[in-house]
């Protein structure tokens, strides 16, 4: 299945949820709304590393600030980002990353795993070289 199908089915499980939430905005309180944007957090998180990283991941984002000018007034979503403790689509996926290697520590190899001299980078994650200019070293910057 492509990412593009991906996408959009998690797209339309989105939208039903956008407007769930327009339509209990007026009967429950913030924090009733906010719980309901958690469980629809788990719908957004479910796969993240495998297409978080896709040019049709803009869509789930537009989505995800929709829904949230939905549960608060309709500010700068930076702020209301803040304000309801949530991280936008591109940070939660970097989080996830960075949650993955750490978990999965072993799976990567390390500069001490190259070489035994003891320098201030041994523990750092080892940089794998890339024939192809799309991957650039400042992306790797998060890993370490």
């Amino acid at each position: 299945m492509s990412q593009q199908v991906c996408i959009d089915e998690l797209s339309s499980k989105l939208n039903k949820a956008c407007y769930g939430i327009r339509l209990f905005k007026l009967l429950v309180s913030f924090e009733v709304l906010r719980l309901i944007y958690f469980y629809m957090f788990t719908i957004i998180s479910y796969g993240i590393i495998l297409g978080g990283n896709s040019s049709h991941s803009k869509i789930i984002f537009k989505t995800q600030k929709r829904i949230i000018r939905f549960i608060s007034t309709r500010d700068s979503c930076h702020e209301l980002f803040k304000n309801l403790e949530v991280l936008p689509f591109q940070s939660q996926y970097i989080f996830s990353l960075l949650l993955f290697v750490v978990k999965n520590r072993e799976l990567f190899r390390s500069n001490s795993d190259a070489h035994n001299i003891n320098t201030r980078y041994n523990s750092d994650l080892m940089f794998t070289h890339s024939k192809f200019n799309s991957t650039s070293k400042e992306s790797f910057l998060f890993w370490n």
